[in-house]
């Protein structure tokens, strides 16, 4: 399973606009296209970065779609005021879910950086030692982790049910993702807080 992120920092009055445009317009025509298997949104209100994120069953149909898709994100872009958007590509490493999400659900993301060699032995010491903490936390929804195998980057999105929950759980996460990066070899390079706006992915468990 793959995954394409689009990042736009918006203007945040045009996030709602941008939500709209993505649910009634382009999810209609990706869920229509061959091998794709949902869209998500994440937004954060505040400084106005967003990032959609379509699922793929394959890198071909992942990477056929992006010439018909290119001029749609930078429409989506333009209208939402965010210039030029960032486009990342990613395998899909790890998908655990305890239960879909609900309105008013939130998501932690966390960006590191992983020497290539120590990856897969990363996402290991994530399914072994991360996933069972993190489903301890009051709240816990599900949570990913998405790979740049040419990179070594990775990317942990972690899906809570409230903005109650999320924030309840921030002392434990932060010792958790401390202990993580230390086991995994891995260099933390961002964490940010985010709602998720729109949740329609129909990855299946990958753990």
């Amino acid at each position: 399973m793959y995954a394409r992120s689009t990042t736009i920092n918006a203007k945040p009055e045009s996030i709602d606009a941008g939500i709209a445009q993505l649910r009634d317009e382009v999810m209609p025509m990706l869920l229509d296209m061959d091998g794709c298997i949902g869209l998500s949104m994440l937004s954060d209100r505040e400084s106005g970065r967003c990032i959609a994120t379509s699922a793929w069953q394959s890198e071909e149909a992942m990477r056929t779609s992006d010439e018909e898709l290119r001029p749609v994100r930078d429409r989506v872009a333009e209208m939402m005021g965010g210039g030029s958007p960032t486009v990342d590509e990613w395998e899909i490493a790890v998908l655990h879910r305890d239960h879909r999400s609900g309105e008013g659900a939130c998501v932690r993301v966390t960006w590191v950086q992983v020497d290539r060699a120590n990856l897969d032995r990363a996402i290991d010491v994530y399914k072994l030692a991360s996933l069972p903490r993190l489903e301890d936390l009051a709240g816990f929804c599900s949570a990913s982790l998405l790979v740049d195998r040419a990179s070594g980057r990775a990317v942990s999105s972690v899906t809570y049910d409230s903005h109650d929950a999320m924030d309840s759980s921030r002392e434990a996460a932060a010792s958790m993702r401390s202990a993580t990066a230390k086991d995994a070899g891995a260099k933390v390079l961002d964490v940010r807080e985010f709602d998720l706006s729109l949740a329609h992915l129909r990855v299946p468990e990958l753990t």
